[in-house]
């Protein structure tokens, strides 16, 4: 298999029998992604460091069985509505739709089974300079609540020696609302290396964040400005040196669980950098949605294993999942997720990566 662009194995099977695949895209100098068709998820993403020794930089597990367990969307395409809408419901055309609640009162991620807990099908493998794969899935009317049958898909492509891009597309026969994103867990030192990510820096092209209450629902304000507070990315911070400041958002999150305010034009453009100090390794991401959140891993209790049979606890990871703003469909002053028939929705994704000489 030397040389190849593009492979294609099994990598277990449900226990209802149906086979989930791995693809595994090659870029140069070791970068990989692999992708699954169980959730669409990024099961591994291997990147080269400063001097070229390379690691799996997202959290996740070995094998099927740990994606089939105790849901914490590792990697996963996560749908039909990525973060949080208030009390599982909202009014569409001027009829209350209500959803599938499965955090606390309100509808996360798509509801107890979303698009993270599917087994999608790979419909297009591409094995050229560019290796990509596309997987789909169809979500019936009325799954988890939503209105609509929705026909969903997702390309992973190596666009770069070591960039990886997704484009998430999505179309339906009645009026609802879409907001799909990835929710990988990055640790730029490497998955398994023992270490948080508390010294990472972080940059986010964000001005203003949006205020949560304890449930992480938005507050009925206006943004808030990130000048003067914990939430200031503006330059690179460490994401350690404020999180344990005495701060109500801070608490409301137990840590970083906020949306940051993106522009709001739809066009791919910078949105956040990460760099490990020891590895030197650098992650750009770039996206044309108006939000970015930011979670810190604060509910990995070291309950879960995960790969290498490493214990996944608080800040061993952070997730930086561009889309639509949480609660947007009871917010007519937040960016809009409506998708109406005729209508196309697209989403794309870059995550670009670098080094940087210093890292150890």
């Amino acid at each position: 298999m030397i040389g190849q662009r593009l492979v294609r194995d099994v990598f277990g099977a449900l226990p209802d029998g149906r086979a989930v695949e791995r693809i595994v895209l090659h870029g140069a100098k070791g970068f990989a992604a692999h992708v699954i068709t169980y959730g669409a998820a990024l099961q591994a993403l291997i990147a080269p460091d400063a001097v070229g020794h390379c690691d799996d930089v997202v959290l996740g597990h070995d094998d099927l069985a740990g994606y089939v367990g105790e849901r914490r969307f590792f990697g996963a395409t996560v749908g039909r509505y990525a973060n949080r809408i208030a009390n599982a419901r909202f009014e569409l055309d001027g009829e209350m739709v209500r959803l599938a609640a499965n955090n606390g009162p309100h509808a996360l991620h798509g509801g107890p089974n979303g698009f993270d807990r599917q087994l999608w099908q790979i419909t297009e493998t591409n094995e050229g300079e560019q290796p990509s794969v596309t997987l789909t899935y169809v979500s019936a009317d009325g799954e988890e609540g939503y209105p609509g049958r929705l026909a969903v898909s997702v390309m992973y492509q190596l666009t770069g020696p070591s960039e990886l891009s997704l484009a998430f597309r999505a179309s339906t026969d009645r009026p609802t609302v879409v907001n799909l994103t990835n929710h990988s867990f990055f640790n730029l030192e490497g998955a398994a290396s023992g270490t948080d990510i508390l010294d990472h820096g972080l940059t986010i092209a964000a001005e203003r964040f949006l205020a949560i209450d304890p449930t992480a629902i938005p507050l009925p304000t206006t943004p808030r400005s990130v000048a003067g507070t914990p939430f200031d990315f503006r330059k690179p911070t460490a994401i350690g040196a404020r999180i344990r400041q005495d701060n109500a958002q801070l608490r409301n999150g137990r840590g970083y669980d906020h949306n940051f305010c993106l522009a709001d034009d739809r066009q791919l453009r910078f949105a956040a950098r990460l760099e490990a100090p020891r590895s030197g390794r650098v992650l750009e991401l770039f996206t044309d949605q108006p939000g970015l959140q930011v979670y810190s891993g604060n509910y990995l209790d070291g309950s879960i294993a995960g790969k290498q049979g490493r214990l996944y606890r608080q800040s061993d990871a952070i997730c930086l999942e561009p889309q639509v703003w949480p609660d947007a469909p009871n917010r007519s002053d937040f960016p809009s997720p409506h998708l109406a028939p005729g209508e196309i929705y697209r989403h794309h994704i870059v995550y670009r990566f670098s080094s940087r000489r210093g890292g150890a």
